[in-house]
Order: C-alpha cells, then sequence, then structure tokens
C-alpha cells in the first residue's frame, strides 16, 4: 500500500510519519516539493495537499501530545507544523537545515553553518550547529557547534550525538529546579513561570516563583507590576508578607488591590477587612466601598459585622446602617440610627418590624430613649408587645392567642418620665387582660392616687376617687403595698377600705380617733363591735381621755356595754375617772342597772344553792339507803322492748329490767346499765376532765413558781388548753352543779350501783332471780 502511495508523487519522499488519534490514523508525507496527509481509516484513502513546499531528507519530524501532535517540517528559512486537514503555526529558523528531531517538548535542528575567516583571511570554515529549541516557553535550551553530524538519538533520558569521526557526545537535560535556578540568576521570571507551568509544577512551586517575581518588581519600583505577582500568591505566601511591604513603602492603592483580590477569594480576616475599609476611607474612593459592601450576598466575603465597626468609627453611617440592615444585625443597626444618628422614628419603626424575640430585647435595651424622643408611638408599640404582637416588617410573623406576650411590668421602668404615657400603657393592659401582675395593677393604683392628690377640681377630684376606689375593689392589688400608698397619699377612703377588707377593726378605731370623728367611732363600734368585742372598751378608754365634752357619747358606749356585759362596773369608774369633765350623772344609770342586775343574781344564786342543799342532802340518803337496805325489783316490762318481763331477765339497781336476750342483744358492758350508760358516761368524762386540768394546774404552778420566764411557761400551757374554760354539753338528768359537790356525789351514787348490781348479777339463771324472792 505504501508502495501506491509513493507511486502517486512526482518528487522523492523525504520524510513519513503516522498520526494515530482515538480511532483516525493518519500518514504525514514529506517530498522536496510538497506535503501530503493521508487518512487511513477511511475508504479510498483520501489525500489532502497541506503544503507546495516540501524539505530535505531528516528535516522533517512527528512532535508528541503536547504540540497535538503535529507534522514538523523544517525548511531553509522556516519550521512549519502541520495539522491533519491544514497547515499550523510556524517559526522563522534561518539556515540550511540537516536534521529535524522532536523529542520530549524540544526540537532538535542541525543547520549548516558558516562561518567567516579570522584576522581578514579569504576562505571560510563550515560548521554544524546543533540547536535544542522549547517552542512552548519560546526560548534556546541548548545550542553548540559540531564537525559533521551523522544523527542525534534520544534515549533513556539523554541525547546522542554521533560524528564522522566515531566520536559520540552525550546532552543530559537538567532537572527543573537547576532550570529556574539559571533563569531566576538572570531575572527571567516570566520564562521561569512558564517554564514551571509547561513542567506541571506544583502550587506551592509556582507560588515561590510568584514571590520572587513580585520582590524582583518591588525592589525596581514597580509595585502595580509587583501587586499582580502577589496577588498569584493568595492562598500560599502569608498576607502579613505582602501588606507590610505596602504599608511602609504608603502604597494605599497597591494595599487595595491586594486586600480586594484577598477577600474575593474569601481568605481575609477579621483584620483585612478593617484594613481595607480603612483604606477606601483613607482614599475617599466612595465608589469602591460602595461596590465592596453592596455586592450580593452570595458574594459577601468578608466578616460584616467587623465592616459596620469600622464603617462606623469611620464616620460612615450610611454605608454601616445598609450593612446592618442586610444582614440583620439589628443592634448594630439601631445603635447606629439612635446613638449616633439620633433617627428615633426610623428606630422605632425598624423595631416594629422585628420579630417577637428580637423586638422585645431591644426594646429592654432602648426603650427610655424612644420613650424620651416619641414618646407615642413607643407606647403603641409597646401595648402591641405586651398583648397581641404583630410584626409590621415583610412576611411578618402574627402572634395567635397561645402565643407567649412580654411580661408588661417588666417595661414599667421605660415610663419613669412619662407618668402620662404609662398610665394610658397599664390602663390599656388591664382593659385587654384583667389578670395582668399585681405589679401593673400597683402601678396604675399609685398614678390615679398621685392624679387624685394633685387634682383641685373638687368634680374632677371625685371621679379621680372613683377610679382608685374600683381599683382597690379589683382584689388584683397587693394588699400592703396598696394600704402604704394610700397612706402616703392620705387617701382616707381608700385606707379604711382596705382596713375593713383586711379586718382590721381596731385600726379603722384609730384612724377616726386621730381625726378626732367621734361619731365614726361610735359607728364603727356598731359595724364592727360583734366580730371584735374590744372596741366598745376602747372607745369608753379614748372618750374618757377626752377633755371636750363627749357624754352622748359616753352614755352611747356605756348602754352598749351594759347590754353585752362587756366590762366590770369597777373598770368602767376607774376609765372614766380619767375625764375631768364626766360627773356621776353620766354613769348614774349605768351603775344602777349594773346593781339591780347584781342583786337579783345573788338571790337567784342564794335560792339556787338552797335547792342544791336539799338535792344533795336527798342524794346522801338514797346512797345510804342503797348500801344497807334491799331493793325490791317490781317492774313487770323490759325497758328495752316494752314487753312483759319473762325468766330469765336481768335487773338493775336503777330501776331498769330486761329481757336477758334483750340485754345481750344491746348492753355495751356486762356491768352498766343499757338505759343509763349515755348519761353515766357523760358525767364520768366530765369527772375525769376535772381530774386531769386539776394536775395540769398544779403542774403549771410549778413550773410558773420554779421559771425565770414566766411568760413563756404561760403562753405554753395556755396553748396545751389549760385554761379553756369546762364545758358541759348537758347535764344529767336530776342533778345539779354546785362547787362540784354534786357532781361527786352523783359519781358515787353511779359506783354504788354499779357494785350493787354486779352482786347480783352473778346469781342471774334461767329462772328468776333470788333477789326477787
Amino acid at each position: 500500500m505504501l508502495e501506491q502511495f509513493l507511486a502517486l508523487t512526482d518528487s522523492p519522499v523525504t520524510g513519513l510519519a503516522f498520526r494515530q488519534i482515538a480511532k483516525l490514523t493518519h500518514l504525514f508525507v514529506a517530498t522536496l516539493e510538497k506535503v501530503f496527509c493521508y487518512t487511513l481509516s477511511m475508504k479510498e484513502y483520501p489525500k489532502v495537499e497541506l503544503d507546495t513546499h516540501g524539505c530535505a531528507l531528516c528535516c522533517s519530524s512527528l512532535a508528541d501530545p503536547s504540540q497535538d501532535s503535529q507534522f514538523i517540517v523544517a525548511g531553509d528559512e522556516c519550521v512549519y507544523l502541520y495539522q491533519p486537514d491544514e497547515r499550523g503555526p510556524c517559526f522563522a529558523f534561518d539556515g540550511h537545515k540537516l536534521l529535524a528531531h522532536w523529542h520530549r517538548g524540544y526540537l532538535f535542528l542541525l543547520i549548516k553553518h558558516v562561518k567567516s575567516p579570522n584576522n581578514g583571511g579569504s576562505s571560510q570554515s563550515e560548521k554544524q550547529l546543533l540547536t535544542i529549541y522549547d517552542l512552548d516557553n519560546k526560548f534556546i535550551a541548548y545550542s553548540a557547534s559540531f564537525d559533521d553530524v551523522i544523527d542525534v538519538v534520544a534515549e533513556w533520558g539523554s541525547f546522542y550525538i554521533l560524528t564522522r569521526d566515531g566520536k559520540m557526545f552525550v546532552l543530559q537535560e537538567k532537572d527543573t529546579q537547576t532550570k529556574l535556578e539559571m533563569l531566576f540568576r538572570k531575572n527571567l521570571f516570566v520564562m521561569a513561570i512558564n517554564l514551571a507551568k509547561s513542567q506541571h509544577l506544583d502550587s506551592d512551586g509556582l507560588s515561590e516563583i510568584f514571590r520572587q517575581y513580585g520582590d524582583h518588581l518591588y525592589l525596581k519600583g514597580d509595585h502595580d507590576g509587583a501587586i499582580q505577582q502577589y496577588i498569584r500568591t493568595i492562598g500560599k505566601l502569608e498576607p502579613s508578607y505582602v501588606i507590610r511591604k505596602f504599608l511602609d513603602a504608603q502604597r494605599i492603592h497597591n494595599l487595595t488591590a491586594y486586600l480586594q483580590a484577598l477577600h474575593r477569594q474569601s481568605l481575609a480576616n477579621a483584620d483585612h477587612t478593617t484594613l481595607l475599609l480603612n483604606c477606601y476611607t483613607k482614599l475617599k474612593d466612595s465608589s469602591k466601598l460602595e461596590e465592596f459592601i453592596k455586592s450580593s450576598e452570595s458574594e459577601v466575603h468578608f466578616d460584616v459585622e467587623i465592616a459596620i465597626k469600622v464603617l462606623r468609627q469611620a464616620g460612615y453611617h450610611s454605608h454601616a446602617v445598609f450593612l446592618a440592615e442586610r444582614h440583620q444585625h439589628h443592634e448594630w443597626y439601631l445603635k447606629i440610627q439612635l446613638e449616633d444618628l439620633k433617627n428615633y422614628q426610623e428606630g422605632l419603626r425598624y423595631i416594629g418590624r422585628l420579630p417577637f424575640e428580637q423586638a422585645e430585647i431591644n426594646m429592654k435595651h432602648y426603650g427610655k430613649t424612644l420613650m424620651h424622643h416619641v414618646p407615642e408611638g413607643t407606647t403603641l408599640l409597646l401595648k402591641g408587645l405586651c398583648t397581641n404582637y404583630q410584626s409590621s416588617g415583610d412576611g411578618s410573623e402574627k402572634v395567635g392567642l397561645d402565643r407567649i406576650k412580654a411580661n408588661s411590668e417588666e417595661f414599667i421602668p421605660i415610663f419613669a418620665n412619662n407618668p402620662r404615657e404609662l398610665k394610658a400603657f397599664l390602663e390599656h393592659m388591664i382593659k385587654v387582660d384583667p389578670h395582668s401582675s399585681q405589679g401593673v395593677y400597683d402601678t396604675l393604683l399609685e398614678l390615679r392616687l398621685q392624679d387624685w392628690a394633685h387634682e383641685q377640681d373638687p368634680e374632677r377630684k371625685n371621679i379621680l376617687q372613683g377610679e382608685a376606689l374600683s381599683l382597690l375593689r379589683s382584689d388584683n392589688t397587693v394588699f400592703d403595698k396598696a394600704l402604704v400608698l394610700c397612706q402616703m397619699h392620705n387617701f382616707k377612703e381608700g385606707i379604711l377600705y382596705l382596713y375593713e377588707k383586711g379586718k382590721l377593726y381596731q385600726q379603722i378605731m384609730h384612724h377616726h380617733m386621730q381625726n378626732e370623728e367621734y361619731g365614726k367611732v361610735v359607728q364603727a363600734c356598731k359595724h364592727y363591735g360583734d366580730q371584735e368585742g374590744c372596741l366598745w372598751e376602747q372607745a369608753l378608754g379614748y372618750f374618757a381621755r377626752k377633755e371636750e365634752d363627749c357624754k352622748a357619747y359616753i352614755s352611747e358606749v356605756l348602754q352598749h356595754i351594759d347590754q353585752k356585759n362587756l366590762m366590770p362596773p369597777l373598770l368602767v369608774v376607774q376609765t372614766l375617772a380619767h375625764n375631768s369633765t364626766a360627773t356621776l350623772s353620766v354613769i348614774k344609770d349605768y351603775l344602777i342597772s349594773k346593781l339591780q342586775r347584781e342583786s337579783q343574781q345573788i338571790e337567784d344564786d342564794e335560792s339556787k344553792i338552797s335547792q342544791y342543799r336539799e338535792e344533795t342532802a336527798h342524794l346522801r340518803s338514797e346512797i345510804q339507803e342503797l348500801k344497807m337496805s334491799a331493793k325490791i325489783f317490781q317492774k313487770t316490762k323490759c325497758n328495752m322492748c316494752n314487753s312483759p318481763l319473762e325468766i330469765p331477765s336481768v335487773h338493775f339497781l336503777c330501776g331498769h329490767s330486761f329481757h336477758q336476750h334483750c340485754f345481750e342483744s344491746y348492753a355495751e358492758s356486762e356491768a352498766e346499765c343499757p338505759t343509763c350508760t349515755p348519761e353515766n358516761c357523760k358525767v364520768m368524762d366530765m369527772l375525769r376532765a376535772q381530774d386531769q386540768k386539776r394536775d395540769l394546774h398544779d403542774h403549771f404552778n410549778r413550773q410558773l413558781r420554779s421559771s425565770n420566764d414566766g411568760f413563756s411557761v404561760v403562753a405554753d400551757f395556755f396553748g396545751r388548753g389549760v385554761f379553756n374554760k369546762l364545758t358541759l354539753v348537758t347535764d344529767p338528768p336530776g342533778t345539779k352543779t354546785l362547787g362540784g359537790l354534786e357532781v361527786n356525789l352523783q359519781r358515787d351514787l353511779i359506783h354504788t350501783k354499779r357494785n350493787i348490781c354486779l352482786s347480783h348479777f352473778s346469781c342471774m339463771k334461767p329462772i328468776m332471780c333470788s333477789c326477787l324472792t
């Protein structure tokens, strides 16, 4: 097949090369006159004529993939590169080419070189110049003269040059680092960079070249070029190395460019952001500053909070506000608006657009300032925040009934110098939420009392008084605090209401006494005397100490004391003895009535004593009779079922008789009569109580005599009930109490009956008891 191709050409073939890419195979053919390309992977092998001039023998080669596997043809004037379908770039290398070869990215050209004669000689010497070109980086890697070179062979990483005189020269490629160092010494940094890239040097190695190139340019004074090289080191070279150089040189423009690049790659820290913004402000470059801060959120490569601080410190408040609002730094936005720009209305509007938690926090922080400058708007916002807050911002959150509302009591200090707004706020709170905290009601009460105290118009004062009383009657205020507030403002109606509510009746009396309201003193005794009887005694003592003519009041008080027997007459006389205006006529009727009742009581007591003595004598004789005489049982009916008695039966000395089965069914004890047991138990309980009290009294007297703190002993026994009165619920039938005598007699009678009954109970049999015979 090759012979067929060659037969088609008119001139001798000087070079052939196969090019295999993917599934396509091309054959490049070079002759002395033309260059062709055949596509072997297609039918009929189409032929493409690439050029109309060819090359000499051994002056063509195929490049490696770094040059896209192009066909190289070395002519006398240029070196041409060809693609399968067209001619590519060309390089001008003058001279007659003897050999062309390509290996590892290098182009080898052997050129016939003619030297001029030295010292004016007429003959010329011919040499062969071997030159190695790096086409990618565009430099000559090696050049030397040789005599009669036969061929150049590349093998084992070296190049071998054969000459006709039988010599062989070896060329070994230097390593990349050595090449770079040679270029550095010659300050060929651009070439060094290109070489490093072609050798696929890692990023650290390239960064070091950029740094050295930047240092070189910096020393030459080319700061603009140097900063471009330093920018290429970002991510590898410590930024402070570059920043320090340009800070010392006061090259703010160059430093700004570097810092911008640092931020674009998101490698800047807070200090870099601060420095960049300071550069902008020093340069007064507002356009760059705005471009920097107004970049889209996806392109933000700096610490927003640091930027806000720097801009605020430099006086660029509008830019700082823009950043704070855009990136939702609410605290900074409000700090700048309220503290720097004094734009209170805007600050209030911004808080109203925040979510509930943020709005609550910022109102606690800036509430006093806003209340001072925009009180109405601030009050309106607080009303919403503490009841049913609804943000006014886009996509605002709506707070429903289940939302946790702000604690209104926590915002009361904000209204320190705005009592009118505070009153409106608190009234709104108790209207919307009647279950507001007690602090809200207490503060509102204080405000209403202040208004009442300073009001001069009588009609308006009455209205304010009613409002204050209605708040007290709501039962939402703290009693102690409300009482103190009423006393501070001398609000008598409120004080009396609270005294009555707290059942402090003596305080009500003292209040009227201090104000010398005699009629109200008596009226208070009438209203509250049943709950606290000592009020009448205090009223009597109060009027007794007055030197004015209080006879009418004293008489009325004495009348109630007499009716309810609240004081002994002697104590009444001693109390009134302190009043120099009170004569005997004041208590004449009281004393006469009292003496008459005492006389009648004496007569009644004497009558009862005589009666008790007779009954006692009768009981003693009955006891004696029971002890000494026999008892005849004549009962015919059972005292339990009221049916005729049948044998066996049970009889008691008290006179009660029972069927045996009735007695066994109802009796609690075999030794006691079921009918008399309840009354006997009452008497026995009283006797035991007397015995117990007597023992406690003796013990109390002993401890009281031996103790140094008598009050503590009395308090202890008082708590144990020693001084409580013994109350008899019901007296047993036929008994009277007279100094404990009859109780003792009754006890003896019960014991006697029980003992006799027990002696007869022992002979009970299923026949009539022997005691009946």
